[in-house]
């Protein structure tokens, strides 16, 4: 899959502090597209788990985005779990399909417990409900699940448990899944087929597994993103060094 993504920045407004932003650090305002991928092959293919890791603002979610706008195209079907309905039902009869099957795809997402099964969505903890999110998803037999910031509202221990389950549902159901964290401590226990990770330099590193037990090669593009313009050398390189030529201004005045 060759894949291009692209951030368009939006027109601003300039006014008195924009300025003196702009002039302490030698910026002005960004300004046309940030390009974060220029025709790069990702070798996804159906089944896959694919994750996007990388720091906030490195591109991940947008480049996620992309992928499944690609898929879709293709003709395959995608769910996010921003989009899943948790709906008002107890649980075990929340999820249309026979109570056997239900109630494996409950456990395998940490749900498994018998009170748990008889509580509505509104009676779950939040990191409950993320994983009740996910069985849904499941649920629902598509191609494609897609989880933008994945395991973000989770204590660490249990986002690691979750991907291990999430890996072995995969493995089960053959639904393909598209992650984008920026925490790489579940990587291990997800084990993806590719692990796209994005750089703030607009860098981006492949690592896929190469074999059925996920071992791994990586390869690096270098994506030229045109958007990353160094600052002219002013001496004030921080918020406090504004703070300070403000004061040292004021004095003067």
């Amino acid at each position: 899959m060759q894949i291009s993504a692209q951030h368009q920045f939006l027109p601003k407004t300039n006014s008195v502090r924009a300025s003196m932003v702009m002039d302490n650090f030698g910026i002005d305002f960004e300004q046309g597209s940030h390009v974060i991928a220029d025709e790069i092959d990702l070798p996804i293919e159906q089944g896959q788990i694919v994750a996007f890791t990388g720091e906030s603002g490195s591109g991940k979610s947008t480049l996620m985005r992309t992928v499944r706008s690609e898929l879709t195209e293709q003709g395959q079907t995608t769910i996010s779990l921003d989009e899943v309905s948790l709906g008002e039902k107890i649980l075990v009869d929340s999820i249309e399909l026979p109570f056997e099957e239900t109630l494996q795809i409950l456990s395998a997402c940490g749900l498994g417990e018998a009170h748990l099964l008889l509580r509505t969505p509104q009676e779950l903890s939040d990191g409950q409900r993320y994983r009740f999110q996910l069985a849904k998803a499941f649920s629902t037999k598509v191609d494609w699940i897609i989880a933008d910031e994945y395991t973000a509202t989770l204590d660490r221990t249990l986002a690691k448990v979750v991907s291990l389950n999430l890996q072995k549902l995969n493995v089960r159901t053959n639904s393909g899944i598209l992650v984008a964290t920026t925490h790489e401590d579940i990587i291990d226990d997800l084990a993806p087929h590719l692990q796209v990770r994005c750089f703030m330099n607009g860098s981006i590193e492949l690592i896929q597994a190469v074999d059925a037990d996920r071992k791994k090669k990586d390869s690096r593009w270098q994506t030229n993103s045109g958007s990353h313009r160094p600052p002219k050398p002013t001496g004030r390189t921080s918020l406090g060094g504004i703070i300070a030529a403000t004061k040292s201004a004021s004095s003067v005045s």
